[in-house]
């Protein structure tokens, strides 16, 4: 028994005293920080833009591309001489012409970098003194008619395959106020007609879906689209493209917004029209149906913040206008 406890005491004391270096790899030696931030995003286009903004900053104050060891001298200087650094290039995209959206975004993109050499270790620094501007977001969240909307759907023709898809996805853009690139990931078998449902995959999601309720008519009108699809398969594109070079992939986001805009221009709507202006629209509706139950439509529109969905109700009532009218009748 003595025998057996010494050879597990003997045992324990080699574990404590065993290298873990070997099995696990230090991965804060001179670590491939651009890499490692663009892995960090699930979003496919959020890594683009990324990796767009970080390339531009450094072809701008370098003249060539990031390299691991060019991302690594900037998160090694000072913090002075880097916010210094920063600003100009700040300075540099106003010289451009951009817009403070556009360069709020940039500079993101470099503070997230920053952010990112700190969490590893190879930075001191934070880009806490470089502001963004202020930008008025939403400023136009206006949209078309439920009249007019009516005279869109109106031109699909239902005697043919194109024009089953175009209704189908007209109306759930309308009826769920989804965003194109939710519809255009759309599976066959995200659709289940019992239910009346549809599993949409959301903006800021990551992969958690979000099941949607359907109306009556959109869920008739996808089952009508399907008959005629071409395909039943659970995991093939819900939306598919017709044309001759590109028959049966999935529709991309470009697509759903040249079919938006060509029915919008049939119907003889002169406002540019986008599948996010149609979204303007059916919120800008269920507003208006449900009194203002800015509640109520943000399960339609499925808007994080309540804020967000406020700017909308305020548009609708186009509050500016009713003081501006009520000033007049003052002098």
């Amino acid at each position: 028994m003595n025998q057996n406890r010494t050879r597990e005491a003997i045992f324990l004391e080699q574990s404590y005293l065993a290298e873990i270096a070997p099995s696990f790899p230090d991965l804060t030696k001179n670590p491939d920080v651009l890499t490692q931030l663009l892995e960090d995003k699930r979003n496919k286009r959020t890594r683009h833009e990324y990796r767009k903004d970080i390339n531009d900053f450094f072809k701008t104050v370098t003249g060539s591309l990031p390299t691991p060891d060019t991302v690594l001298q900037l998160l090694h200087l000072d913090r002075h001489r880097a916010t210094a650094l920063v600003l100009k290039y700040k300075a540099e995209l106003f010289k451009r012409g951009l817009s403070e959206a556009t360069v709020n975004r940039r500079l993101a993109a470099i503070k997230a970098l920053v952010a990112m050499g700190r969490k590893l270790g190879v930075c001191d620094y934070s880009l806490e003194d470089v502001k963004g501007e202020k930008v008025q977001t939403y400023r136009d969240t206006s949209g078309v008619t439920p009249e007019l909307y009516k005279q869109v759907l109106a031109n699909c023709d239902l005697a043919t395959q194109a024009g089953k898809r175009d209704y189908a996805l007209l109306k759930l853009l309308w009826g769920n106020a989804l965003r194109r690139n939710e519809v255009s990931q759309l599976n066959i078998g995200d659709f289940d007609p019992d239910a009346k449902t549809i599993k949409v995959l959301g903006k800021g999601k990551g992969t958690q879906f979000e099941i949607i309720d359907l109306s009556g008519a959109t869920t008739e009108a996808l089952l009508q689209w399907l008959k005629v699809s071409g395909t039943k398969k659970k995991s093939a594109p819900l939306f598919i493209s017709l044309d001759f070079h590109h028959f049966g992939h999935r529709l991309t986001g470009d697509g759903i917004y040249k079919i938006v805009r060509k029915y919008c221009q049939m119907a003889g709507i002169t406002k540019p029209m986008s599948p996010h202006r149609v979204r303007h629209s059916s919120i800008t509706a269920a507003l208006d149906a449900t009194d203002g139950n800015v509640r109520k439509v943000q399960k339609l529109s499925r808007h994080a913040n309540l804020d967000t969905l406020m700017r909308y109700d305020d548009n609708r009532r186009s509050y500016q206008l009713e003081v501006t009218e009520l000033l007049d009748e003052l002098i």
